[in-house]
């Protein structure tokens, strides 16, 4: 039987490891040599318009930095985002409450960013000549990185904006600027001891995460929405991660047989098996990992029910 007490893997102090903060990033910016499929940092824009949204006018928008100049701008206190193309453009800006610094989180009750009132933070989006009055929405930030006179140079963002009412229809949309994918996200099928049947993703809005280990094997943890979950991530004995490899799996590895142990909230197998692909891989210099993306699918205890998940830090 899956033993439900007594287990709990959750990585020391604030996620020991690499921990992902505020600097991080900018060190992928030069790929440590031994890295394979290095990750690529992303610029983008889109939104999504309901019908009656005075701003996108009902229509989907998707840029990014092949098709647009996108830019950030600004200071961690107040952020503009600019993407334009031809005759189009669209401005996002983000402003934390006043006094105080954007940080990853979740930023509710929005005002008209240039307008705020009180400790609202602020949001404005406009585009093509229209603006709102009014703002009333809200923004999440997943990353956000500074340089040393505090300009804006890492930017993973989301909104949701209400022109002129609470109730007006709704503009979203994603805003990025030289942000590498981080989250972990998971279904859990049926009977799955694991996940027990619930799907969930965590964002750096509302998780954090870590990263420690080499080519040799990693250990991942998260930390989020009322879950903890830690996963020791191998390859064969022997062996080193490959980008683009899938590895048949185990909860321990041996020859021929990669590690997967995956577990939350006090749950974890006995034994597994499963397959682990893992899509990129970086290194720093002294091969300590920097950052990991990884699919896998783990089968507890012999079972047929699954535990899918995809684990994305900074590739």
């Amino acid at each position: 039987m899956p033993r439900s007490t007594g287990w709990r893997r959750v990585l020391s102090g604030t996620l020991a490891g690499l921990t992902a903060t505020i600097g991080l990033t900018a060190a992928l910016t030069v790929p440590a040599a031994a890295a394979t499929a290095a990750p690529t940092a992303v610029t983008k824009y889109s939104h999504s318009s309901k019908p009656g949204d005075y701003i996108g006018q009902g229509a989907t928008v998707s840029y990014t930095s092949k098709t647009a100049t996108i830019t950030a701008g600004g200071s961690a206190e107040y952020v503009r985002f600019r993407a334009w193309a031809d005759d189009t453009w669209w401005d996002v800006d983000l402003a934390a409450p006043q006094g105080e610094k954007l940080h990853p989180g979740i930023y509710r009750n929005a005002e008209r960013a240039a307008f705020r009132t009180g400790r609202s933070p602020g949001l404005d989006v406009s585009g093509d000549g229209r603006g709102c009055n009014e703002v009333y929405g809200q923004f999440s930030v997943n990353q956000i990185e500074t340089d040393a006179d505090g300009t804006i140079t890492v930017l993973d963002a989301t909104y949701t904006q209400h022109c002129e009412s609470a109730t007006a229809p709704a503009l979203t949309g994603v805003v990025k600027y030289r942000a590498y994918p981080l989250g972990y996200s998971y279904t859990s099928d049926p009977g799955d001891w694991i996940g027990q049947g619930v799907s969930q993703s965590h964002t750096g809005a509302t998780s954090t995460f870590s990263l420690s280990g080499g080519a040799d094997g990693v250990r991942y943890g998260v930390s989020g929405k009322r879950e903890d979950w830690s996963a020791s991530l191998a390859p064969p004995e022997g062996e080193q991660f490959k980008a683009g490899t899938t590895y048949t799996t185990e909860r321990f590895r041996g020859p021929g047989v990669g590690e997967l142990d995956m577990g939350g909230n006090g749950r974890g197998c006995n034994s597994s098996t499963g397959e682990l692909t893992v899509q990129k891989i970086a290194l720093n210099d002294d091969g300590t990992v920097k950052a990991f993306a990884a699919t896998f699918v783990q089968h507890c205890e012999g079972g047929t029910p699954a535990l899918h998940g995809t684990i994305h830090y900074y590739a």
